[in-house]
């Protein structure tokens, strides 16, 4: 008998030919969309969104393509209780999560099982690139074959038992790969644009949404520089982000005097309400704090130590580092110092191509020894 599989169907390309691979493959395959969120008003939805009505539409127009069944879950308060509501409290004290991370952990993948545990599927699949291996027991997420597209980042707060159950077939193909195959089945959405990151923005200033689910936020403040001194009125902290450039008009984007050096936001004070500018190397961190660890192998959580490359943004390559476990979270001392690492961002942990696991970045310092924390 044919194993069964639910694949999480967002209505783009990605998890469009997942599904078609799979069916080729012999599974048993069932279509399955999360809504999450809606546009209202009349306003036209972003092509680039996922997991929206039109999006949902998109996704069971794919599956009658493919010929798999297809269903649909609301998920829109869960979405908005375990995704937006933490999103927008975290910026409004001047954190930058990653949405998608908090998704996959708290909403997509949990809700996928949840499916295929009622429709007694074996599997999830989701159109992620990256790559899980299993050996007996073992079992080991790794980053996709075609770096530019990777997507282990996003990824490495699930729970093992999680991972287990996840299949993942875009992980040795490229973005050219998987249109092409999306346009030869004839698959309405082959060339549909790429998602975006925060999805439910809409590509638009989301301080608005700060502001609807946090009262009081946002509020007017400073922007200073490094000696303390008032160079600028910011409209409120969670616009800002750690090495950030804009929106620093109030100090004309310059440092003080005659240097002609452009600002970067390199701390955000949320207790104080508010924001550091200063020259760019400001941003530059040699060591992170990380807090909330997951960890995906059990070799490297009861070290003193161990040398891994360290990912603080999903799309940038892998750093060496040393990984020092402290207590429940641990401490990062890079090779060189990395670019704009910002509290509330992710830290994951690689050991070539495997993801050890990874945490919260809660603070850090940079060559000088001062930090953002």
């Amino acid at each position: 008998m044919a194993k069964k599989v639910v694949v999480g169907m967002s209505g783009g390309v990605d998890s469009s030919v997942a599904a078609l691979l799979l069916k080729n493959q012999g599974f048993e395959v069932e279509g399955l969309s999360l809504l999450m969120f809606e546009t209202r008003g009349g306003e036209a939805a972003d092509p680039r969104s996922c997991c929206s009505l039109e999006a949902v539409a998109d996704a069971a127009e794919t599956a009658r393509a493919i010929g798999i069944p297809h269903a649909v879950v609301d998920a829109r308060d869960i979405f908005i209780e375990k995704v937006i509501e933490p999103f927008a409290l975290a910026y409004s004290k001047g954190l930058t999560p990653n949405p998608c991370i908090l998704c996959n952990r708290h909403v997509k993948i949990p809700l996928l099982i949840g499916a295929a545990n009622e429709r007694g599927a074996d599997f999830i699949a989701t159109g992620h690139y990256a790559r899980i291996s299993r050996d007996g027991q073992t079992m080991r997420l790794a980053a996709a074959l075609d770096g530019k597209k990777d997507q282990s980042y996003v990824l490495y707060a699930q729970e093992i038992e999680e991972l287990r159950r996840l299949v993942l077939p875009l992980g040795e193909l490229d973005k050219r790969e998987v249109r092409r195959m999306a346009r030869e089945a004839g698959l309405p959405v082959f060339n549909r644009p790429e998602s975006q990151e925060i999805c439910f923005a809409g590509g638009k200033d989301f301080m608005g949404m700060v502001k609807a689910v946090v009262p009081g936020c946002p509020r007017e403040g400073p922007i200073l520089d490094e000696a303390g001194r008032r160079i600028g009125t910011h409209s409120g902290i969670s616009g800002y982000t750690i090495g950030q450039r804009k929106g620093l008009g109030g100090g004309r984007g310059r440092l003080c005097g005659q240097d002609p050096r452009p600002l970067y936001v390199y701390r955000i004070d949320a207790a104080g309400n508010a924001v550091y500018a200063g020259a760019r190397e400001k941003a530059f961190m040699k060591t992170i704090e990380v807090e909330d660890l997951n960890w995906l192998t059990d070799e490297h959580r009861w070290m003193r130590g161990f040398e891994a490359a360290v990912k603080v943004r999903s799309m940038m390559r892998p750093q060496p580092a040393m990984v020092y476990p402290v207590g429940e979270g641990a401490r990062v001392e890079f090779e060189e110092a990395q670019w704009a690492p910002a509290p509330g961002q992710s830290a994951v942990f690689y050991d070539g191509q495997t993801v050890i696991g990874g945490g919260i970045i809660k603070a850090g310092q940079n060559p000088a020894g001062k930090g953002f924390s």
